[in-house]
């Protein structure tokens, strides 16, 4: 009896375990420890759950700094392997990989939606105008902006100062962590400057000179520079100058005038215009004037000097005085009603101005 219960057990002991073999086998198999080729981390370290799958317990231990916000970087396997075994992480199936790339994920703030936010900060304080008129100075160059990736509030202003005297601002902002944790805190000073759009000369011209469209271009400047008087372009072009300019000085509107139609000494047309009547006469100006300008003229005809008011390039018209004539009345009324056959005087064409009398019957 002893012995055939001994076999039993023995028999029933061969059967298990194969079956606890296989189990453990199976158990092996899915919690193998897996190298990954690519990782991404969002924190400022790298742990054992980054680079490799099944890492189980470990999985928070960190092994590494993480690169720099929004970089890329990369660790040879044999190194990941010896950190992760000193780390008690064995059996690590490699997948014949060689490096692991690492990514440390960031969000990007741009500099120009930095830009834009100090200047809308800065709108309309200490005597400054609008926001996109403002040119920002900042003492150091701002760049793109990298934060945690996990920092996904928008730019919220905090502060804000600026001084008139030397133009310095100093702003911060506030942009709010969606985990929870201190806000990151961003701060930028400089200088900000009004601008307007001028028209700025690319030669230097003279006094008289009419401007052409190749003459003038569009920049802008500082308001200080130029004042509330800046010519813009398409008001410049064709205008003659008032005094000296030097290329690359904005012009002021006080810089410019209508161009001289007519100059000092210059030959001109006359023109007698009145009703029925258009005469034209050569003329020699005695004055320089725009458009609308009253000019004395010699008539070279006449050799009599007249006032005339500009009309065109090198054309003056005259005023003519239009005699007045007498009413026309009712010839009832000049004739007399009681001698019907009174005298009546006609002019004629005949420098005479013959009378004539109707026939006596």
């Amino acid at each position: 009896m002893m012995t055939a219960r001994a076999l039993l057990i023995a028999a029933a002991l061969l059967v298990a375990t194969p079956m606890t073999a296989f189990a453990q086998t199976s158990e092996d198999v899915i919690a193998v420890p897996v190298l990954r080729a690519s990782v991404t981390v969002e924190s400022d370290v790298v742990r054992i759950g980054d680079v490799i799958d099944n890492a189980g317990t470990s999985a928070q231990i960190a092994i590494y700094r993480a690169p720099d916000l929004g970089t890329t970087g990369s660790l040879p396997t044999a190194q990941v392997i010896a950190a992760l075994q000193a780390h008690q992480v064995i059996g690590v199936d490699t997948r014949d990989i060689k490096t692991i790339s690492v990514t440390r994920l960031s969000r990007t703030i741009e500099g120009k939606e930095i830009e834009l936010a100090v200047a809308h900060m800065l709108e309309h304080r200490g005597g400054l105008g609008d926001a996109a008129n403002l040119s920002l100075t900042f003492d150091r160059d701002i760049g793109d902006v990298r934060l945690e990736a996990s920092s996904t509030g928008a730019l919220q202003p905090v502060s804000v100062r600026f001084e008139p005297r030397n133009s310095r601002f100093d702003v911060s902002f506030e942009v709010a962590n969606e985990n929870n944790t201190l806000p990151a805190r961003l701060r930028f000073t400089g200088i900000a400057i009004e601008t307007v759009e001028a028209a700025v000369l690319t030669r230097n011209v003279e006094r008289n000179d009419v401007l052409k469209s190749s003459d003038v271009v569009t920049e802008r400047r500082p308001k200080a520079e130029v004042g509330g008087e800046a010519a813009v372009r398409n008001r410049a072009v064709g205008m003659q100058m008032r005094r000296q300019l030097r290329a690359g000085q904005a012009i002021k509107v006080a810089d410019l005038a209508k161009p001289d139609l007519v100059q000092r000494d210059d030959n001109v047309t006359l023109i007698y215009e009145s009703s029925g009547l258009y005469l034209t006469v050569r003329g020699k100006a005695m004055d320089g004037g725009t458009e609308g300008d009253v000019v004395n003229v010699l008539n070279l005809q006449s050799k009599r000097t007249v006032s005339g008011v500009i009309i065109g390039r090198g054309q003056v018209a005259i005023s003519v005085a239009t005699p007045r004539l007498p009413p026309v009345t009712d010839a009832s009324s000049t004739t007399d009603a009681a001698d019907p056959a009174a005298p009546v005087s006609v002019a004629t064409s005949n420098s005479n101005n013959a009378q004539m009398s109707p026939k006596a019957e």
